[in-house]
């Protein structure tokens, strides 16, 4: 075993042995941990926004775009929304101990399910260091421990936030080992992380395609698929293009570079000459480079021709590719083709139209006239998320804390035995 290894199995050790004492934690003495990490988070802002800029300026030299950049970015600002978000969870409901169901069986049994802790979740993510907070927060209310790797790019801001908040839980009550961090940035610190069957529970990569394609390869560990987001947004013939332009303005100018961002523009061919020059003219004004299909090019002169990757790629950028098409067939089946099953949208007013989009969409969020960027835990009401699974076993969409347990079953008896 060489000092990676070691390294990295000790952090697991120590999260598994605190894991059996989190299970039973009361829902208050979570909360006072989550509190008392909020607080440690704003009175160490300067701190944590020091070390921010290490990563800021090391990001900067390797060349990363602005739209990584701006999420790798903290502040003050920053700082206090990965606190308040702390807070959010601890106003929500405890997931674990929740009795889902109950029913007698006619020799007398009583069967029940009981929400339980998954138990020890290991998170490998990539440039956002509030991914630290959410994750270690939602881990730590839903009963779990967590073993945490974030991209090398954030290594100074998730070593300073770790640090502090890992401290403010044991001060508070939490046992050693509730929430760790894997501070080596090699490969292989990761690659261990994956295969450590003996002691982490589930495996959630958060980040882009490669990153979450080489974590279902790789681990043995059973992974929750979080998904990118080649989103769509299509526009209807029957759509307000009033209400149209700042959709589409949000879905892709507000925050570029985050998985619920549209990369994909659809527009009716009967909507098209019409609206493509004034939404067109609205992007070019935010910066956005178009490519688009011909149909496209004869209403934007400006735009690149697109190619077939293009309508592949999730672009987390200020880029956007744009097809016309022929109806609201044509739209499904680019959806369907191409989509990652993230989140995808309609604009129109046609009754009919949007309810087929609903029904016909497979996606973990489908939207009838609002923006994709709407697919986050926090605008769905469960507090902080931890992803977005875009598969469909145990969980899909954002993940919020019942999302992080799992189900036992009980069964009361009265001296029964089986016949």
């Amino acid at each position: 075993m060489n000092e990676i290894e070691a390294a990295v199995i000790e952090k697991a050790k120590r999260a598994k042995s605190a894991a059996r004492v989190l299970a039973y934690l009361s829902t208050a003495a979570k909360n006072t941990a989550l509190t008392a990490m909020a607080e440690a988070l704003e009175a160490n802002s300067g701190a944590i926004v020091a070390a921010n800029a290490r990563d800021l300026e090391a990001g900067r030299k390797k060349g990363l775009s602005g739209a990584l950049i701006d999420r790798l970015m903290l502040n003050e600002a920053r700082v206090k929304e990965m606190a308040d978000g702390l807070r959010d969870v601890v106003r929500l409901p405890d997931p674990v101990g929740e009795v889902v169901a109950m029913w007698r069986r006619p020799n007398g049994l009583e069967v029940g399910q009981v929400r339980v802790p998954l138990g020890v979740i290991g998170m490998i993510y990539e440039a956002r260091p509030n991914v630290t907070v959410d994750a270690a927060g939602l881990c730590l209310k839903a009963g779990n421990t967590v073993v945490l790797r974030g991209g090398s790019e954030a290594v100074h801001s998730n070593v300073a936030v770790t640090r502090i908040i890992a401290a403010a839980a044991q001060a508070a009550g939490l046992p050693e080992g509730a929430i760790e961090f894997v501070d080596r940035t090699e490969r292989e610190a990761a690659q261990v992380l994956m295969r450590l069957n003996e002691y982490l529970d589930v495996l959630i990569p958060r980040g882009g395609a490669g990153l979450i394609q080489t974590v279902v390869r790789t681990a043995t560990v059973p992974v929750i698929e979080t998904g990118i987001g080649n989103c769509h947004v299509y526009v209807d013939e029957y759509a307000d293009p009033a209400m149209a332009e700042p959709i589409i303005i949000n879905a892709k100018c507000q925050r570029p570079g985050v998985c619920n961002a549209m990369e994909t523009l659809l527009v009716h061919k009967k909507a098209a000459p019409s609206f493509l020059p004034v939404i067109a003219a609205a992007l070019k004004q935010r910066g956005v480079e178009i490519r688009g299909c011909p149909e496209t090019l004869k209403h934007v002169s400006w735009a690149r021709q697109a190619t077939e990757e293009d309508w592949k790629t999730e672009f987390l950028d200020l880029v956007l590719a744009v097809r016309v098409v022929a109806d609201i067939d044509e739209a499904l089946d680019h959806i369907y083709r191409y989509g990652t099953k993230h989140s995808e949208a309609i604009v129109t007013e046609n009754y009919a139209h949007a309810r087929r989009f609903l029904r016909e969409v497979d996606a973990a969020a489908v939207y009838v006239n609002a923006s994709t960027r709407f697919t986050d835990g926090g605008q769905f009401g469960f507090g902080a998320e931890i992803g977005i699974s875009t598969q469909k076993l145990h969980a899909r969409g954002p993940m919020g804390l019942k999302e992080l347990t799992t189900i036992k079953y009980i069964v009361y008896g009265e001296g029964q035995v089986r016949q």
